[in-house]
């Protein structure tokens, strides 16, 4: 095994990038521990496989029990899972954000159903050979804001992570909620009760209590909203997404979003780093931001320009944008040429009344009480319907 989690963590507190935190330690102690056990089954797992040459049978363990971290916004999920999952000596292991594994598991199921009409595969229930799948990609499971707002997904969990269970799948899971609050108030929540008494048999449920809202505390104070554009305004974004990251390295993120690839290209720590060409000069839409918005709770848009009557298309999806990012309350950090209601100075059309909207949003969204929210949709439990967007 490389370093352990508690090692990495040292480092990081070592280096200035954070304050340590007796909450987040004892996380970490069971972290390690999952850690070792899942390296040392790996290992058992290729000498049991000799066993043929000595005459006797190789029998699997039973997976060990997998994690359920959950606490309110900010207190270091994300960075804990960053540092588990980077060390974790494992060779077959997933990371997603839950709400794009969800995607992908709807996806799969949808194309055994089409293979089962065409007679390529046998049977009438997908979700066992999905599970199968899956769990011949990836031993371990590590999901990122585990959420269930969707009552497709609700009627779903139970079948699935049974099936994940049986093939010997190990799940690691953040979340901004108590596994009994799951799907609260949702539509036939009765059904979805026997998943939670699952969850908490099969992983070890813990709270991460720690004590200060973290991410808070690097945007408190800060200015979200930075104009003009120039040397000094460059400086300020930067220094923020250094503290926002703890200067950690940045890596790209690929999703697939209704067959379409689309790249994050500056990513760490659950924080997006993009500019306003990227995301609204391209041919992009509601799903596409959607995706991004699922997987990051912070986003950093950089150089939004002065829009008129002939830039009416990214206008458009700049209003969309902020929507989607407001719905589901992504923290933005913006820089931009001019103050948020001089950003559009078309004079017919549709956009012209439809941007009022977005200064409200915009001028909300750096509010003290905008930036205490938890990430995600507000509306949990509802019964809405499933994007079609995978994480690759």
């Amino acid at each position: 095994m490389g370093l352990s989690v508690k090692a990495r963590y040292a480092a990081l507190v070592e280096a200035g990038q954070i304050e340590p935190d007796a909450a987040q330690a004892a996380v970490i102690e069971r972290l390690d521990s999952l850690a070792r056990t899942l390296a040392e089954r790996q290992l058992a797992a290729k000498g049991s496989a000799l066993g043929w040459m000595f005459g006797r049978k190789a029998k699997p363990e039973p997976p060990p029990k997998g994690l359920y971290i959950w606490g309110s916004v900010g207190r270091g999920k994300t960075m804990l899972m960053d540092l588990f999952f980077d060390g974790l000596a494992v060779r077959h292991k997933r990371r997603a954000h839950f709400h794009a594994f969800m995607s992908d598991v709807h996806e799969r199921i949808h194309l055994w159903r089409q293979a089962s009409r065409r007679g390529e595969v046998k049977g009438s229930d997908p979700v066992a050979p999905v599970a199968a799948m899956l769990a011949k990609e990836a031993t371990v499971l590590c999901f990122d804001e585990f959420a269930v707002t969707d009552i497709a997904d609700a009627m779903l969990l139970g079948r699935l992570f049974e099936a994940l269970f049986a093939e010997g799948v190990t799940i690691v899971a953040t979340s901004n909620r108590d596994p009994v609050d799951l799907y609260k108030d949702g539509l036939n929540r009765q059904l979805f009760l026997p998943f939670i008494a699952m969850l908490q048999h099969k992983l070890v449920v813990l709270k991460l209590d720690a004590r200060t809202d973290y991410r808070m505390e690097k945007l408190a104070g800060a200015q979200v909203y930075l104009v003009p554009l120039g040397s000094e305004t460059e400086r300020a974004i930067n220094e923020m997404f250094r503290r926002m990251t703890g200067g950690a390295p940045t890596q790209p993120a690929h999703f697939t979003v209704k067959g379409r690839a689309l790249t994050v290209p500056v990513t760490a720590h659950g924080v997006a780093r993009c500019t306003f060409e990227e995301l609204c000069l391209k041919p992009l839409g509601a799903s596409d931001y959607l995706a991004i918005a699922h997987a990051f709770h912070t986003v950093f848009i950089e150089g939004v320009r002065v829009m008129g009557q002939d830039s009416r298309n990214e206008c458009k999806r700049f209003i969309t944008l902020i929507d989607v990012f407001y719905d589901t309350n992504v923290k933005v950090v913006i820089s931009a040429e001019a103050p948020a209601d001089e950003l559009y100075r078309g004079t017919t059309g549709a956009e012209v009344f439809e941007f009022d909207r977005t200064v409200s949003r915009l001028i909300d969204m750096r509010s003290e009480e905008y930036l205490a929210r938890p990430h995600g949709r507000s509306d949990e439990g509802t019964s809405g319907s499933s994007e079609g967007l995978v994480e690759t």
